[in-house]
């Protein structure tokens, strides 16, 4: 007697096949009947999904969405080899047909910034569904976006519009269920930087950003240059649609340092924290990572995940480039932070590299190279002279968690701009 795909026990269809399928193709294992697509929100979205670590993220690169998976295999019986490493990353070809500059996770929901800003896509990776939006007026190249949900689960885009003073912000809204946009009266308590790599992460529904107190009440020196200013988190609230109190960090940065954020699980909020020191030869120093233990829009506390040692690498000529603004992920499984960045120069090199260094317990250290950057410099049109210039790979969360929040209903009315 023939049997079908469909008569296999549903256990071994969850297990040996649903488990192995990427969640960007998981659209058209819904479509093949009924059973397998009740099989895939068990095993994918449901008590059954437990077992299911396949995708960490994703990420841009060269200007392409694309998946990542990692894991990290140990080598528990042979000391004297090094521990595997699988990290795979794959080009989603579904939005292949527009340059992305950065990608933003929530809800299992991703928000696809245009390069030219000029647009914006929200993409439901489970379901393969997308909504195009044009931002409400003209956009800049200094805009930013965030992503995040009210008490009602209903999906909003935060737009952040660089006006004629490049260091004033007007703030408008879209929302997903009613599709409009709208504008806010709304002034943070603090100066946030539109350049940070992935300005504004979203946990449970609110968007987080790494700010500081105003310029003019900075620390000066007797030359009158900035030397020292207050660091601190804001939270923009999607549900009162306000942002919130300054929220401490768990360290004081200087202006030299980085600081980054991510999320974990959409529930907690990392932090990476590179002090680099003031000077040449104390540059190779530690970079932390922390992670909430508790977070809410006025309220926050900490907890330290790993530091790392930079400076006996000092002399292999690895280091993180973080003047180019490294993103990063927490595997709390394996217990390692990967980041991800440019090699650091060599002047012995011909090319720079886009890199994952990969941290964990008792100095555990691993890069992985990922191929060549490219050099993204335009040209002067005056000389021809082609700048160095080089974008590292932006990786917008540590765990994707999917979803079935619908992004493409249909409206009868057309899309109007208050």
């Amino acid at each position: 007697k023939r049997r079908s795909m469909c008569d296999l026990p549903p256990e071994l269809i969850g297990e040996k096949i649903l488990t192995k399928i990427p969640i960007t193709s998981v659209r058209a294992v819904r479509s093949t009947c009924k059973l397998w697509k009740s099989l895939t929100n068990d095993w994918i979205l449901g008590k059954a999904s437990a077992a299911r670590q396949q995708f960490l993220g994703f990420m841009t690169m060269d200007s392409k969405v694309c998946s990542i998976r990692f894991k990290l295999c140990r080598r528990k019986d042979k000391e004297d080899e090094e521990d595997l490493v699988d990290l795979s990353i794959k080009q989603v070809d579904l939005l292949n047909q527009v340059e992305i500059s950065k990608v933003y996770h929530c809800d299992g929901l991703l928000l696809c910034v245009a390069k030219d800003n000029s647009r914006v896509v929200v993409w439901n990776p489970y379901l393969g569904q997308t909504r195009w939006i044009r931002p409400r007026t003209e956009s800049n190249i200094g805009d930013s976006y965030a992503l995040g949900y009210d008490i009602n689960r209903n999906h909003k885009i935060l737009r952040m519009v660089q006006t004629r003073n490049v260091s004033v912000y007007r703030y408008e809204i879209y929302d997903l269920r009613s599709n409009s946009w709208r504008v806010l009266e709304v002034t943070p308590n603090g100066e946030m930087d539109p350049n940070h790599p992935l300005y504004g992460v979203s946990v449970k529904g609110n968007a987080y950003f790494f700010a500081h107190e105003d310029s003019s009440s900075g620390e000066t020196d007797e030359d009158g240059d900035i030397i020292d200013l207050e660091d601190f988190l804001l939270c923009f609230d999607f549900t009162t649609e306000t942002f919130g109190l300054r929220l401490p960090l768990p360290f004081h940065s200087t202006i030299d340092a980085t600081v980054t954020l991510s999320c974990v699980r959409d529930q907690q909020l990392a932090v990476l924290y590179h002090n680099e020191g003031l000077h040449s030869d104390d540059r190779f120093t530690t970079v932390e990572f922390w992670v909430t233990t508790s977070i809410e829009p006025n309220s926050v506390s900490w907890s330290k995940f790993l530091t790392v040692d930079m400076r006996p690498l000092a002399l292999t000529g690895v280091r993180f480039d973080n003047d180019m603004g490294a993103t990063f992920f927490i595997d709390e499984d394996e217990k390692v932070a990967v980041v991800f960045d440019l090699d650091g120069y060599l002047s012995t090199e011909r090319a720079r590299y886009h890199t994952a260094f990969i941290s964990g317990k008792d100095g555990f250290f691993k890069p992985v190279t990922l191929g060549v950057a490219p050099n993204v410099g335009e040209p002067c049109p005056r000389t021809g002279h082609i700048p160095t210039t080089y974008r590292p790979l932006l990786v917008c969360s540590s765990t994707y968690l999917p979803s079935l929040v619908q992004v493409n209903q249909q409206r009868k009315r057309k899309e109007r701009h208050v």
